[in-house]
């Protein structure tokens, strides 16, 4: 196989960890029907991550794009959501356009680290992480700033990556889920004195669903 050849491969397949149809279970799309596409690789290591399983890029079978998007296009949810691991680790541009010719809604989930924002996005949900610094590029194309609240002091950083989006950004605080008893009452009395930020809860876990 030629130099060419493997690149071309290697931008006609990704990653999956997993994908499934099921009911996005946060932010804005809460409650949607949605088709999830779990990629793999993630070098960001939030250590409350429940994927970490995802990280390891290498641990995870390439599937060609064509069959991703025939998998999708077979559900009645016309909305699809990337994610991972860190999805924009890889080029995904083909992707997005394989599947608006297929007549599904692209969105993606991701903390902005990487170095290009790949990809024709229906929707951006910008989830910064402290691990890892997050591309400038980020801010003004995200559409959902979700933060996830672990400790008291992330609201103030919280607020650092508010000033940074977009106005048509909406803002989330989201607690992790293994604090959300300690954490939700401080983002519920943050929120009414902050009303510019909305709350996120992950509900697909209280419904036991992907």
């Amino acid at each position: 196989m030629t130099l060419q050849s493997e690149i071309i491969a290697q931008t006609n397949t990704l990653p999956v960890m997993e994908a499934f149809y099921t009911l996005q279970g946060e932010g804005f799309y809460q409650g949607r029907a949605a088709y999830f596409i779990r990629l793999g690789g993630c070098d960001v290591g939030c250590h409350w991550c429940d994927v970490k399983d995802s990280w390891d890029v290498n641990a995870h079978p390439q599937q060609s794009i064509e069959s991703i998007v025939q998998e999708a296009a077979q559900h009645e949810g016309k909305l699809v959501v990337v994610t991972g691991g860190e999805p924009l680790m890889h080029p995904l541009d083909e992707l997005t356009t394989a599947l608006h010719a297929a007549g599904l809604q692209t969105n993606i989930e991701t903390s902005g680290v990487c170095q290009e924002v790949s990809g024709a996005w229906d929707w951006i949900c910008f989830s910064p992480k402290k691990f890892k610094k997050p591309n400038p590029a980020i801010y003004p194309v995200a559409h959902e700033l979700k933060v996830v609240i672990y400790n008291q002091s992330d609201f103030e950083w919280a607020e650092e990556h508010a000033a940074q989006v977009g106005e048509h950004c909406i803002l989330y605080l989201q607690p992790e889920w293994s604090r959300m008893e300690q954490m939700l009452p401080l983002i519920i009395d943050y929120i009414k004195a902050n009303p510019k930020w909305r709350v996120s809860l992950q509900v697909h876990k209280f419904m036991n669903i992907p």
